[in-house]
């Protein structure tokens, strides 16, 4: 009968010969494995005992062991760099499991006695891991104005966007009725049939649960269009607070701008402007 000391530095036994000579089979065991046998209080390789000699070279025949004779490799160590390599595209998302399974891979590895390869892409994935966990920080720093900047902007698009269809609708309506401008009382009623999409009513940037963020200049509501002297110059169409059917003039622009200083006007001419704030007064409200 015999004892034997596992890579997990456990004593395992007493077992008989032929339970050591089946481990030997299984690559449990092997000429390294210490082992104690009954009545005796010393380890020793199991190489020293002559009655494992041939189960021995058996063991470590080309036939009963892999061409390259590696260890088996650890698939958290590989699992591990895989998603440490992730976290560039995920934003560090999987960075920290790659982070935590390098670190078991490392563990379970040095615990092996041999039985288990794969270290240094445990310590690969590790690095990378934690690198990235580091740096998505200062990562961030850097991109979050860049991502506001450009979401600003796409704000700035979708407004005169909306402005021009809104504008083109009241066109529409005035060529269908006798020239003359919606009334500033229900001109967002009249505009539906040539406006359709709630959306162009609505600006991404302004105040929620409101069904229209822009307004008709009162001044020129309800008057034919000749009456205009300069259309290029004069209001049609602007950004307000918010509400439906909503008519006046300068007053109703937003008290703080929403596009970056600016505001989004709408022109009796059909064209849309992104107007900074300091050429407000420049505009012309009277047709």
């Amino acid at each position: 009968m015999f004892k034997l000391l596992g890579a997990d530095q456990k004593e395992y036994g007493p077992v008989s010969a032929d339970q050591i000579r089946k481990w030997i089979a299984q690559g449990r065991a092997n000429a390294r494995t210490q082992l104690q046998a009954a009545g005796s209080t010393e380890w020793k390789p199991l190489v020293e005992f002559a009655e494992f000699a041939a189960d021995l070279q058996a063991a470590a025949s080309p036939a009963a062991q892999p061409a390259t004779g590696a260890p088996k490799k650890s698939g958290m160590a590989v699992a591990s760099l895989v998603l440490g390599c992730l976290g560039l595209v995920t934003c560090g998302l999987t960075a920290l499991a790659g982070l935590v399974l390098g670190i078991i891979a490392l563990v379970r590895i040095n615990k092996s006695g041999g039985q288990l390869g794969g270290k240094g892409l445990a310590v690969a994935g590790t690095t990378v891991s934690a690198a990235l966990l580091l740096l998505m920080p200062i990562l961030a720093a850097l991109l979050l104005p860049g991502l506001a900047k450009a979401k600003q902007k796409a704000n700035h698009i979708q407004c005169m966007s909306n402005v021009k269809m809104l504008n083109l609708g009241v066109m529409m309506y005035a060529s269908d009725n006798n020239d003359l401008f919606p009334a500033g009382t229900n001109w967002c009623d009249v505009l539906m049939p040539y406006v359709q999409n709630a959306q162009a009513y609505v600006c991404s940037s302004g105040k929620q649960g409101q069904r229209c963020h822009y307004a008709l200049n009162a001044r020129v509501a309800g008057r034919e269009m000749k009456d205009i002297q300069s259309p290029a110059q004069t209001v049609l169409i602007f950004e307000a607070e918010g509400g439906w059917n909503v008519s006046g003039d300068r007053e109703l622009l937003p008290a703080k701008s929403r596009h970056s200083g600016a505001y989004v006007i709408g022109f009796a001419d059909g064209h849309a402007e992104v107007v900074p704030a300091a050429r407000l007064d420049k505009l012309r409200w009277e047709p």
